[in-house]
């Protein structure tokens, strides 16, 4: 890998929805072996009807990623940026901190001790979810 190449390296946190007709398909694999990318799977699901929603991170070089996203597109798998999934009601936080201790990125966090506001940094989310049950006044939620 050139210099050059290192400079578009990206990583993108996403969440994929694919119908039960591609259960059973190698899509992961395909996207590792084809396009070059790294994957890491961060929570899978597959639900009674065997539709299957994951979320990753992917990272590679831009123009590969661009490349699996499509070839996803074009298979009919629906995704969406991580950032995109979970999101905080304001209105219900009280800053009472229970999130910190389950969020595994730290996109949870108390930037100033002497206030002791919780910040969401939505970049570090992954969309594990851990927050939702963790916060006892609802103001963490999947998104649609």
């Amino acid at each position: 890998m050139t210099e050059h190449d290192t400079k578009n390296i990206a990583t993108r946190n996403i969440m994929l929805h694919y119908p039960k007709r591609l259960a059973d398909k190698p899509i992961i694999s395909t996207l590792i072996k084809k396009y070059d990318i790294i994957v890491n799977i961060t929570r899978a699901r597959i639900d009674q009807d065997e539709e299957g929603t994951l979320v990753i991170e992917i990272s590679g070089l831009k123009k590969n990623i661009d490349a699996g996203l499509a070839y996803l597109d074009d298979l009919g798998i629906t995704f969406k940026p991580v950032s995109k999934v979970i999101k905080r009601i304001d209105e219900r936080c009280t800053h009472c901190s229970a999130c910190i201790v389950v969020c595994p990125t730290k996109a949870l966090a108390v930037r100033d001790r002497e206030s002791m506001v919780v910040d969401f940094i939505e970049d570090r989310c992954i969309g594990c979810g851990l927050c939702i049950p963790a916060c006892p006044y609802t103001a963490m939620e999947m998104s649609e």
